[in-house]
């Protein structure tokens, strides 16, 4: 009786989960084009749905809902399900979309070159794990422990590098400090620039139209085209005629390439005058007081990992447990540990999958919505998918740390004698990889001095 209640329970929830997923891939991913494939929507909604269900399973686990066993049994029909998803049915789909669009693909090969590519995809998958410290000779080739430790490089690769541009690049996007002090006059002045260079070609193009229409007048003059002599002088000035309209062309060229510049530097100067106006207004000075705390926590987060990769160190402690005992032993509180233990690990997880998921979901919409076109959306939705599935399974990887000794059990039960220590040791020297590219390269484009455009 209880494992059905908690079986209506989940179901409820993976329901609420479903509807979720598929209104963010309606009215946000799919809003400006049509849907035309159902399976499409049906295998985003269903990754989404059983990547929540994974967190919400890990929050049941700390405030003890539902049955040990039913727990430990959703736990594996989850899990399963997402691995099914993204190792067998998304990149199956995708080899299937990829190849039908191609044109001269006949339809009766689509079917066996679908296959092919998946076995090629497998192959590679399955290749990755190979330089990676990951694999267990107790381990079966088809166990989960398998499939899960080579998703984990992927998702944690993918993790590391989102979160060290994020952490660099967030500030740089919020805080006062880096914005450029431009004025309404320096916009105006720029677009004013730009008109100028505008009417410039507008007028040569008029000279290269006036001087072809000369050319062909003279060609079909037959009094003027003679034998003789004169045919001589004409050639001539046919020929005076043809280099002018070389040189009319070449300055043309030059005069695009600068409206082209003209107009970047206008746009970048309308984007500095908001973000300026912006800064000024109550949310603005509450993103540049966030921007200055995620500057300290990137600084810290650089110096930890350094710490980690120079030192093969990887921590013992959660957070929580180690604030606990800071609380107890160095400010003589008197609090019970398990407690808040509990309510404190409850969350900082509910904090941590709320902002992953998020954080994910608005970076899929932006790459979305800048690189899909009416033919190609629904493979990139599919791909999205699939490093969606991929990011929040290796999330739960490197969420086993963040939970005190008691609430990992069951995650590491369920995963298997994974070389968890060796993830967290990735992640560390990719993100700081990541963070240390990002800060070089945002400051080479905030420090690069303005082209003197006056000289092209």
């Amino acid at each position: 009786m209880a494992f059905l209640e908690d079986t209506i329970v989940l179901l409820i929830s993976q329901v609420i989960f479903f509807v979720g997923a598929r209104t963010f891939f309606m009215k946000q991913l799919f809003k400006d084009y049509e849907v035309r494939h159902v399976l499409v929507y049906l295998i985003f909604s269903i990754t989404l749905m059983l990547s929540c269900t994974m967190f919400e399973l890990i929050i049941f686990e700390i405030l003890n809902w539902l049955e040990a066993s039913s727990r430990s049994f959703f736990w594996s029909v989850i899990l399963y399900s997402l691995l099914f998803v993204v190792i067998v049915l998304n990149p199956i789909y995708i080899s299937y979309s990829c190849i039908s669009n191609i044109s001269f693909v006949r339809a009766d090969y689509i079917k066996s070159l679908t296959i092919c590519v998946w076995i090629i995809f497998l192959t590679i998958f399955w290749k990755i794990g190979d330089p990676f410290p990951i694999l267990n000779p107790k381990q079966g080739i088809l166990s989960i422990e398998q499939l899960v430790s080579r998703i984990g490089v992927i998702g944690v690769t993918v993790m590391a590098l989102l979160s060290g541009f994020g952490a660099v690049n967030y500030p740089y996007t919020n805080m006062s400090y880096f914005i450029r002090e431009v004025s309404a006059a320096d916009v105006m002045t720029v677009e004013k620039r730009l008109m100028q260079t505008m009417d410039m070609i507008v007028l040569k193009k008029k000279r290269i139209a006036v001087s072809k229409r000369q050319n062909l007048d003279k060609s079909t003059d037959t009094g003027v085209y003679r034998k003789g002599i004169w045919s001589m002088f004409n050639s001539i000035g046919s020929n005076r005629g043809q280099e002018n309209i070389s040189q009319l062309k070449l300055e043309i060229s030059g005069l695009e390439e600068l409206s082209r510049q003209l107009f970047l530097e206008a746009h970048e100067k309308h984007n500095m005058l908001e973000r300026i106006e912006w800064s000024k207004t109550w949310q603005g000075k509450y993103f540049n007081f966030l921007g200055y705390i995620f500057s300290m926590y990137c600084m810290w987060k650089i110096f930890i990992c350094t710490i980690n990769i120079v030192f093969d160190r990887v921590g013992k402690k959660d957070i929580v447990t180690r604030g606990i005992e800071i609380a107890v032993h160095w400010m003589g509180l008197n609090i019970d540990v398990n407690f808040w233990s509990q309510h404190i690990s409850f969350i900082l997880v509910g904090c941590i999958v709320i902002t992953s998921i998020r954080g994910l979901l608005l970076t899929l919409t932006k790459f979305f919505n800048k690189i899909s076109s009416s033919k190609s959306s629904n493979i990139i939705v599919l791909v999205l998918a699939q490093l969606m599935g991929m990011y929040f399974l290796s999330s739960v990887l490197l969420l086993r740390m963040s939970m005190p000794q008691e609430y990992r059990t069951i995650i590491t039960q369920v995963l298997g004698d994974l070389q968890f220590n060796f993830y967290h040791r990735w992640f560390d020297v990719i993100f700081l990889v990541s963070a240390l590219a990002s800060i070089l390269t945002l400051y080479l484009a905030h420090k690069e001095p303005t082209q003197d455009l006056n000289d092209l």
